[in-house]
């Protein structure tokens, strides 16, 4: 328990403070960067932790499968949700909340233009997307946050978040499934080179439609981590 609370102490330290600044959603940068604010928590307590979080769900062709392996490997991730595709698979939000995972929130549109057109515009966005899932689930208090592309790409905004009480999260290593057409194996790959070195993981993968490589690697980036004696937390 004593290792847990350092662990959890370390998470409220960083918030709002973001775990790392790494290439947005494209292949021209692909590299993760460590922040020192992880390097800081990773000396203070020598556990090794993974947090898997999946972006832009929920869909029906991949969250399910997702969720299906999360199950038989008993673990548990951190899904940010996407707020307008929630309707019609009010289901599988339902199933994310009862199997112990935790929801965040990501956007309601993904489109860059309308959500960074300003910061109220972004807080606009953040609440439609709370809208949608406390509809599902009325009792969602989560505050849990990740900026559409990484908050670098508007590092005016953070402030903005964290006075509207919320904890941004990026990531400090990445499978790669939004950089390019990569296979199961290279996504694993991908996985293990970013989170080389590092004691605590926030693992960025995606659940959208077309990541149905995503799911076929997740067993293998599961073992990996397993195998490194990695504990499995949601932020």
């Amino acid at each position: 328990m004593k290792k847990i609370s350092t662990v959890l102490l370390c998470l409220l330290l960083l918030a709002p403070l973001h775990f790392s600044q790494i290439s947005r959603h494209s292949s021209a940068e692909s590299a993760a960067r460590p922040s020192s604010e992880i390097s800081r928590c990773a000396a203070d307590e020598a556990v090794k932790e993974i947090f898997l979080t999946f972006d832009d769900g929920p869909t029906d062709s991949v969250t399910p499968k997702v969720l299906d392996i999360l199950a038989e490997e008993k673990v548990k991730a951190t899904f940010f949700v996407t707020g307008r595709q929630i309707k019609g698979r009010e289901k599988i939000i339902e199933r994310i909340a009862n199997e112990g995972h935790i929801l965040g929130i990501h956007t309601f549109t993904h489109e860059y233009a309308k959500i960074y057109a300003s910061s109220s515009s972004l807080l606009r966005d953040i609440e439609k997307c709370r809208h949608e899932i406390t509809r599902v689930l009325p009792d969602y208090r989560g505050k849990l946050y990740r900026f559409p592309g990484g908050s670098f790409m508007h590092p005016e905004y953070r402030e903005a978040v964290g006075r509207a009480g919320y904890r941004y999260y990026d990531w400090n290593a990445m499978t790669g499934d939004a950089e390019g057409a990569y296979t199961s194996k290279q996504l694993l790959e991908n996985a293990i080179r970013s989170s080389k070195g590092k004691s605590r993981v926030v693992l960025l993968m995606h659940d959208g439609i077309t990541k149905s490589k995503t799911a076929e690697a997740l067993p293998a980036v599961i073992k990996y981590f397993k195998e490194e004696n990695f504990t499995f937390s949601v932020l």
